[in-house]
């Protein structure tokens, strides 16, 4: 298997050979619950944000990559999503490439705008992904979610997910009796097997979470902007044991947009390269058959030992991270694999408060997804956002200091026991 025996500490050959891309604009919409904004409304409101950071209009874009994951279920829209949602702003008459890869569609976006930059298709480049899913129909819109697995045998995926946690003790009450997610049950399974493999607890999980909503009071575009205790999280209803409703992303409408340049492109276009942020690696990855057990396999693991190979840096030397906490477990395991900690450290570090602000290695300033929010096609890049914002000096009251690399992983759908997709970005100054 590739990489499966490499470490963080060989990751230091590599760095660009082809030309660098750079992105030189972004914006955001607020993330949460919409009911009168459209699709149509939120691209143009992030793309709008985004060609004016860039100081660059719309006819100056050589190719646009739109991300979406369930317009299709939730409005029937299921084909050309990005030309109907683009062309109202002038966005026209280019290659538009419309991107769906489950949670991680946004992260795939960009990194689909990175390579058509770097392949010589254009100077200058949109990425944007925007999702709608909040909606009065509870049961359409968790829905939303059932074709993230292999709907030809999804009673035997969900056996063997629950079968990862045998022998930890779900206590009496601990499953919500509203709706919620099916993926709220992956990721539960994933969470009761790291406590039976590394002793992880609840309450290091619930430390995630209250550090993830403590960063969201400062961030004005995240859903959730209320911090909570550890004990507050552990007091919240329960969704299906170990997670509480603090630990899980909620449904969320928004967007996020990216304009990415050439080197060249910067000078034609005339742009400040002061406020350009350079792509050092965008890595994107599929599951592979592993046994649940064999963390050093994970795909995100592998794919950040080729980015970190890609940027020609380290782990010890990233000074942000933006990961995919659609629950508070997902956090867990992604530092681990990112490599900022050893293999069932994850629960400890947090809970020591190493992931916090001011902390040794900040985690989701943002507030994550479990506080920013999560409308799905959008994730990545709002991920991407917040990373720009930091490494830019930006970022206000929960800005890391001196943040020079920053890296950003994004997980999509589940095959087998772990993510269908997933992104690893590294950016820098």
């Amino acid at each position: 298997m590739k990489n499966e025996n490499r470490s963080f500490a060989d990751t230091r050959s590599g760095g660009q050979t082809m030309q660098d891309i750079y992105i030189v604009g972004i914006g955001m919409t607020p993330f949460g619950k919409f009911r009168d904004k459209t699709i149509k409304d939120m691209t143009g409101e992030a793309v709008a944000a985004a060609l004016s950071d860039a100081r660059v209009t719309a006819d100056r874009i050589d190719g646009a990559f739109f991300s979406n994951a369930v317009q299709g279920h939730m409005e029937g829209q299921h084909m050309i999503r990005g030309e109907i949602a683009l062309r109202e702003m002038g966005i026209q008459g280019i290659p538009v490439v419309n991107v769906e890869n489950a949670c991680a569609s946004a992260s795939t976006g960009f990194k689909l705008a990175v390579d058509f930059l770097k392949a010589g298709n254009g100077d200058c480049c949109l990425a944007v992904g925007a999702e709608k899913m909040y909606s009065d129909d509870r049961a359409l819109m968790f829905s939303a979610f059932d074709s993230g697995w292999d709907v030809s045998n999804s009673e035997e995926v969900a056996q063997r997910l629950a079968d990862l946690g045998a022998g930890v003790e779900e206590p009496e009450g601990s499953k919500s009796p509203k709706p919620y997610s099916v993926f709220m049950d992956v990721y539960a399974g994933f969470a009761r097997l790291h406590m039976k493999t590394f002793g992880t607890t609840q309450e290091q999980f619930a430390a995630v979470a209250a550090k993830n909503h403590a960063h969201s009071v400062h961030n004005p575009l995240a859903q959730y902007r209320e911090a909570m205790s550890v004990d507050r999280v552990l007091a919240a209803p329960p969704i299906t044991y170990p997670l509480t409703l603090p630990m899980c992303a909620p449904i969320s409408d928004g967007a996020a947009a990216a304009v990415l340049c050439t080197g060249e492109g910067i000078k034609r276009l005339g742009l400040d390269p002061a406020r350009a942020i350079k792509v050092k690696a965008a890595i994107l990855r599929s599951g592979t058959d592993r046994p649940p057990e064999d963390y050093k396999n994970h795909l995100t693991r592998l794919a950040a030992l080729e980015a970190y190979e890609q940027a020609g840096i380290g782990p010890e030397d990233i000074s942000v991270a933006e990961v995919h906490d659609a629950t508070a477990v997902g956090e867990v395991i992604q530092i681990e694999n990112l490599g900022f900690v050893e293999f069932g450290e994850g629960g400890p570090a947090s809970l020591r408060g190493e992931t916090k602000i001011g902390g040794r290695i900040p985690v989701n300033p943002s507030g994550g997804l479990e506080s920013k929010g999560h409308p799905v096609g959008a994730t990545g890049i709002g991920q991407v956002f917040e990373l720009v914002t930091q490494l830019r000096g930006e970022a206000g009251a929960r800005q890391v200091e001196g943040a020079k690399n920053a890296i950003a992983e994004n997980g999509g759908g589940l095959h087998g026991v772990e993510e269908a997709a997933a992104c690893v970005t590294i950016l820098g100054r």
